[in-house]
């Protein structure tokens, strides 16, 4: 069909009125919500029933009231008659239900509800009951007006046609400009299967540049949460990027899905005890990623640990005194301690169990005692005495300040796991506070901290975490993900080719082993929707150098443009000058991606030329200079990659600069520009 098409046109306006009718529709749940919070308020029921349904409504009212403003269904179902619960009738499908009453058909069904699948599944050869799908184009930056309904695409299903694709193909290249997209109208067959995994299933997504793998992370998020809404409501859902620019780029996804009480957040600022104050060497921040330093906190732990405490023990009961003998006091001690309970369990532990034997000895004397005997002799102070000395009280910070700071507790705890290289880095060189609270942290400290924190108490944990650049996640830092998931299910997302810290991933069974899934699924994403078969093939001659086992990507798109500018190292800023010019003719992003310490150079040179660029990604911000350290999960209409021999080199000998190189090839979503001065990395 053209614009000119007739039978388009009408088409156009019946879907145009359909969509007002909606906007009217959601305007009144919107107040509807807000009435029966009121309404809820008044209710007759116990206080704790009343509280539970007000938290409800107003969770409920507060979701409607804050969902973003802009199209309220991208497509629509015709199915093929005799069909079952769609027999007959169109469905339009949305990013959320919206009907007049519960009990009435919806003007607009949910995107994750069970019968909106076909939409994403269905095919010529397996058109699950449909006849026709009908996707939608919207105008760029619509914010919902039913005039912004600029186009349609059919397909007839129940023909056996395929379908033609242009639609999607148009949604998925047209510019980035600010936060990302949702990509509910666009989810694939393949991407579909992972958002709709099960609530108990970990899955690790091992995905190419451009494939879409944070973006099925985040709506795998809200059809959990749609699903298993009290389940996932009730112990939390948890979305772990890599830095803040990152999660600010993300943070209007969900909540354009209608899910706004989803945390997100970085591991560092989950871990974040303390602010970090100090520095690690190399090989110190190593050591201390190293799976092997959580055994070794464990020893230095437990260590403070004394069976053989001052024993015996006399336990005041009026004018009489109950005796534990040592022998019992150090057995009851080394049977709590093979259990291994946490270690602020294992403390209660013990004194329940030393009030138990005095609790036998007095029932065998004089009868069964009440509780407020036994709250009295666990109140007792040579009880209390007993338990600090054999299992003393313990902050994270004096046991990771003891282990770091004295020699002899490091090589106690570090026996036949670290060798004497590895010992000695980790102790601090300057002179050991003398207190836990005069310490200075080091990122890598804060892990440690957790790591004890956790082996003291087992967190209550989230029932759900989205972990996303999980290749670059350390064993230890693996480890504090897991425990805050150790009763849930986790979405683990990444690229081992984007790989770029020091301890970065070569094989997710290693990572999935640190995560204790060590048995979850591992799926490819290949096929790429993002980056273009021009861009992708370049980045693609950088993989065999990267030491890592994945597959190469390939892309469905052919309409990129790359430019490859050579001149002098003297002249490139003005070559990059030149090219973010030219870059601004076009619609889109800019983003001017460099190593880390050229980046001032660059945003001097712009500036001085009249184009403002900003140090960060700000939403709708047109040029941004970015350091190649953070660009990763970024992307731009238009980018240019800055000397990636510079890149590359940035990372230090044996660093993973190619791997930082390939990660700023593929951030561009339709063109991209590299200058360099220098001999060329691939």
């Amino acid at each position: 069909m053209t614009s000119t098409d007739p039978a388009l046109q009408r088409a156009l306006d019946r879907e145009r009125a359909h969509h007002e009718h909606c906007r009217t529709v959601l305007a009144a749940m919107v107040e509807g919500a807000r009435d029966h919070v009121v309404t809820g308020e008044d209710v007759s029921a116990s206080g704790a029933d009343a509280e539970v349904l007000g938290h409800r409504l107003r969770s409920r009212a507060k979701a409607l009231r804050e969902l973003p403003q802009g199209p309220l269904f991208f497509g629509r179902l015709d199915f093929q008659e005799s069909e079952g619960e769609g027999e007959g009738r169109a469905l339009h499908i949305g990013r959320l239900r919206i009907t007049e009453h519960p009990a009435a058909p919806p003007h607009v069904v949910d995107w994750r509800a069970p019968v909106s699948r076909a939409f994403y599944q269905a095919t010529a050869d397996d058109p699950r009951g449909v006849a026709v799908r009908r996707r939608f184009g919207w105008a760029p930056g619509s914010r919902g007006d039913s005039g912004d309904l600029t186009g349609l695409e059919d397909e007839h299903l129940g023909r056996g046609e395929p379908g033609a694709g242009a639609l999607v193909a148009r949604e998925i290249a047209r510019p980035r400009v600010g936060p990302m997209r949702d990509i509910a109208a666009t989810i694939q067959p393949e991407q579909d299967d992972l958002v709709r995994a099960g609530l108990s299933a970990t899955v690790c997504v091992q995905g190419a540049p451009g494939t879409g793998k944070t973006a099925v992370g985040l709506h795998r998020a809200a059809y959990l949460l749609y699903t298993h809404p009290r389940r996932v409501g009730r112990a939390g859902l948890l979305i772990l990027g890599p830095n803040p620019t990152f999660l600010s780029y993300i943070a209007e996804v969900l909540p354009a899905l209608g899910e706004s009480g989803v945390r997100q957040s970085t591991l560092a600022q989950e871990i974040a005890r303390h602010p970090v104050t100090g520095t690690d060497g190399e090989r110190a921040a190593a050591v201390k990623h190293d799976a092997r330093t959580a055994e070794v906190l464990r020893r230095a732990l437990y260590a403070r640990v004394a069976p053989d405490a001052a024993g015996p023990l006399a336990v005041p009961d009026g004018s009489y005194r109950w005796r534990v003998p040592a022998e019992a006091l150090a057995r009851i001690v080394a049977d709590v301690r093979a259990e291994e309970p946490p270690y602020t369990v294992g403390r209660e532990r013990v004194r329940a169990r030393i009030v138990r034997h005095v609790r036998e000895q007095a029932e065998r004397r004089a009868g069964p005692r009440t509780n407020a005997w036994v709250r009295r002799i666990e109140r007792a102070r040579p009880v209390g005495a007993y338990v600090d000395a054999a299992w003393p009280r313990v902050r994270p910070e004096e046991v990771v300040t003891q282990l770091l700071g004295d020699p002899g507790v490091l090589a106690r705890a570090a026996e036949g796991l670290l060798d004497g290289d590895e010992q000695r880095a980790l102790l601090r060189t300057e002179r050991a506070p003398r207190s836990w609270r005069t310490a200075r942290w080091s990122a890598a400290d804060l892990i440690l901290l957790d790591e004890v924190a956790g082996l003291l108490e087992h967190p209550e944990g989230y029932g759900h975490v989205v972990v996303d650049e999980a290749q670059d996640l350390s064993p230890m830092e693996c480890r504090a993900v897991a425990r805050r998931c150790a009763h849930g299910s986790l979405t683990v997302l990444g690229d081992l080719a984007q790989g770029t810290t020091p301890w970065a991933a070569r094989s997710w069974r290693t990572v999935l082993a640190h995560l204790g899934r060590p048995d979850a699924a591992v799926v490819p994403l290949t096929t790429g929707f993002r980056v273009p078969k021009e861009i992708l093939d370049l980045a693609n001659r950088l993989l065999a150098r990267l030491d890592v086992d994945v597959p190469a990507a390939r892309s469905l798109r052919g309409d990129g443009e790359l430019t490859l500018r050579g001149t002098t190292p003297d002249a490139v800023p003005e070559t990059v000058v030149d090219a973010v010019r030219r870059a601004l003719t076009r619609e889109g992003s800019v983003g001017v991606v460099a190593a880390d310490p050229d980046v001032p150079r660059l945003r001097a040179a712009l500036d001085a030329a009249g184009l403002a660029a900003s140090t960060e990604r700000d939403p709708g911000a047109r040029v941004a200079v970015v350091p190649a350290s953070v660009v990763k999960g970024l992307e731009y209409d238009h980018v240019v990659a800055v000397e990636p021999a510079a890149i590359a080199a940035a990372e230090g000998p044996g660093g993973r600069g190619l791997h930082r190189l390939y990660v700023v090839l593929t951030r561009a979503v339709s063109r991209l520009d590299v200058v360099h001065g220098r001999p060329l990395p691939f």
